[in-house]
């Protein structure tokens, strides 16, 4: 049987030894069956101290312990995989990865964020759209088990609302909310859809909330915390109901479920978040980070 092969690029966050782990250890009790990391260019950015200090750290376990080949750029992986997965934690330097393996003719995941400005997300979506690749891009959280669970508790009745709560811990090379603010969003969005127009971020020295409000008037907020509560969670408001969940309750790592999308995906199955949203997104993200700033809100 001829093994899916991955090809990963970014060695630079703790994302590439958990799913190598999940991908490769059978006996693991979440173990994600039906591909295998078989090469791996390491990347880093020299200017984003974050990253280019943990690339040893990874790129020698990912060798050593995981038997993956360390190629020396990252146009060496053409040829060696069926599937990419932008890793770099920094965003800034997706498109221009993007860009370079467009044209390889394999289904590519982005880690989050998918970029951090607004322009290059779309610029992005449209070199897929233009080359026929298949990308996704999407943050763990939004598979955590726990959120799922209270987002289907009641189909039957239209989400209203949503309160999501993190941490929100700052980067300068991946500015503001675009670090982990990203996580609290993408749940955001995972239950409210598409059709936010208008952002307005309220920032302390300890916590921030932004609040987005939709076309049809419907309103969604983010808490970030950099004090009290280090977790995620919220709370799902439909119709006649609302839904609190705690990610730390669940015990299946988001990881594992984040990979039983993207696998799929990669095999040709249901797109993981759609394009539109990939956007809006960041979009969101952006539109807070200048709310914050200049104290206004902003229209989308």
């Amino acid at each position: 049987m001829n093994v899916f092969r991955i090809g990963m690029v970014g060695l630079d966050t703790s994302h590439v030894p958990a799913f190598a782990n999940l991908l490769h250890d059978t006996s693991h009790e979440h173990h994600v069956p039906g591909a295998r990391i078989v090469a791996a260019f390491p990347g880093g950015s020299p200017d984003f101290e974050m990253s280019i200090n943990r690339v040893p750290k990874y790129t020698e376990e990912m060798r050593d312990k995981h038997q993956v080949e360390i190629v020396n750029s990252l146009s060496a992986l053409r040829g060696k995989c069926d599937a990419l997965m932008l890793e770099s934690i920094d965003g800034r330097v997706h498109l221009a990865q993007f860009r370079e393996v467009a044209d390889w003719g394999v289904p590519v995941f982005i880690d989050k964020p998918l970029t951090v400005s607004t322009s290059e997300a779309r610029e992005l979506v449209r070199i897929a759209k233009e080359k026929k690749v298949r990308m996704t891009s999407a943050s763990a959280m939004r598979f955590a088990a726990s959120f799922q669970q209270a987002l289907h508790a009641d189909t039957a009745e239209p989400v209203i609302g949503g309160d999501f709560y993190g941490p929100m811990q700052w980067q300068e090379k991946c500015p503001g909310y675009f670090w982990y603010g990203i996580h609290t969003v993408e749940m955001l969005f995972a239950a409210m859809g598409t059709g936010c127009c208008e952002v307005h971020s309220f920032r302390e020295e300890l916590h921030d909330v932004v609040v987005g409000r939709w076309t049809d008037g419907r309103l969604g907020m983010v808490r970030g915390n950099r004090a009290g509560n280090p977790g995620f969670g919220g709370v799902i408001h439909r119709k006649n109901k609302s839904f609190a969940f705690d990610v730390s309750t669940g015990t299946k790592p988001f990881y594992a479920s984040l990979l039983e999308k993207i696998i799929p995906f990669f095999k040709g199955q249901a797109e993981v978040v759609p394009p539109a949203e990939m956007i809006e997104v960041i979009a969101f993200l952006e539109a807070a980070n200048h709310s914050a700033t200049s104290k206004q809100r902003v229209i989308l």
